[in-house]
């Protein structure tokens, strides 16, 4: 394939959103990245456009069958203008885990990076500058074949996006509270769990829905076979700090492998305390919550890097954590991570990578 990336600039610019004013998800660039596949061709034609609606066939199986993935990660700007990307190729790699699960062709990793860096390049100056601010990077591929059959696709496109966002709860680093779901289940092993694709999140609507009615941000998931074991709130991975003991659980083929999780388990390990990944049940936390050893719970995510966990809501009785407040542990993952992230702090892992200006 030519991987060459041509560039065709749009003749007129958006008006760029304030930085106080962003909320997540809303605005998007000028531009976007495209990439076609034929399977007589492979992925080919890789170029940047004008930001537009696409064209797809009302038959295109990506509306009848659901076969699409999509990834999440942002750009920062640092306080010298320096424009840093947090472990892309972690996400490039996840989406080719989530392509395999759902019968997609993979992608040229290293294209995709390339791509990316001159997508932003070309936006620029949409990434916010004000804190807790970031540009959004949306890459995702959807199956674009006309037929109305139960069969992968034979044609694709790869799409990237991005959004200049805030915070992505509007209680950015303060505590959210979250209620532990009984009736619905998010997935099992051997499902598509581990996989970041459109029917898992569509899936989870009727349930958030649900706790939002009750004031609930989010909720938190159990096992789909015996609705027993902690698996992950609706958008983040989560851990307990017991004890003293910092507890999440373990990937078991239906919990996504949050790289902000990744990151929070090797800063942990960085700073000599340990993690247990292991099957967690709910009972396990109301007993410590009980006994007064739950300190701090929290949910890690790229979107909200890290959310402290206030309160729960399980079987109609309300568990406090910490006091309702944000503990000190989650305060000193989030201020170390976001550090990283803007460039205020060493990076000792080298997750930060300097997009050419």
């Amino acid at each position: 394939m030519d991987d060459k990336i041509a560039i065709t600039l749009s003749d007129t610019r958006k008006k760029k959103p304030q930085s106080n004013q962003l909320l997540f998800g809303r605005h998007f660039t000028d531009h976007m990245f495209i990439l076609d596949y034929k399977e007589d061709q492979g992925w080919h034609n890789p170029r940047i456009i004008p930001y537009q609606p696409l064209t797809l066939d009302p038959a295109a199986m990506v509306f009848h069958y659901g076969q699409t993935v999509f990834e999440g990660l942002k750009a920062y700007l640092s306080k010298d203008e320096q424009i840093y990307l947090f472990r892309p190729y972690e996400n490039m790699r996840r989406l080719n885990e989530s392509n395999e699960r759902l019968c997609i062709p993979t992608v040229d990793e290293e294209l995709a990076i390339r791509a990316l860096i001159q997508l932003i390049q070309v936006d620029k100056d949409w990434i916010p500058n004000a804190d807790g601010t970031a540009l959004y990077i949306r890459p995702f591929i959807v199956a674009t074949e006309p037929y109305l059959g139960v069969a992968p696709s034979k044609t694709y496109k790869f799409i990237i996006i991005l959004s200049p966002v805030g915070a992505y709860y509007k209680e950015g680093i303060n505590p959210i509270k979250i209620a532990v779901e009984r009736k619905f289940v998010r997935a099992v092993p051997g499902g598509t769990g581990t996989a970041k694709t459109g029917g898992n999140y569509a899936g989870s609507l009727k349930a958030q829905e649900v706790a939002a009615d009750k004031g609930y941000a989010q909720v938190l998931w159990l096992d789909g076979r015996e609705n027993t074991y902690i698996e992950e709130v609706g958008s983040m991975n989560i851990f307990f700090k017991i004890n003293g003991q910092v507890i999440t659980p373990e990937l078991n083929g239906s919990i996504l492998e949050g790289i902000t999780r990744k990151s929070i388990i090797q800063l942990l390990s960085h700073w000599g305390i340990s993690v247990e990944e292991r099957k967690i049940s709910i009972s396990e936390v109301y007993e410590a919550y009980q006994s007064g050893n739950l300190q701090e719970a929290f949910g890690t995510g790229t979107a909200a890097v890290i959310s402290p966990i206030g309160e729960f809501l399980w079987e109609q009785e309300t568990l406090s954590i910490n006091n309702g407040e944000t503990g000190e542990l989650s305060k000193r993952l989030y201020d170390t991570l976001t550090g990283i992230q803007y460039g205020t702090l060493d990076d000792p892992f080298d997750w930060r990578i300097t997009v050419p200006q």
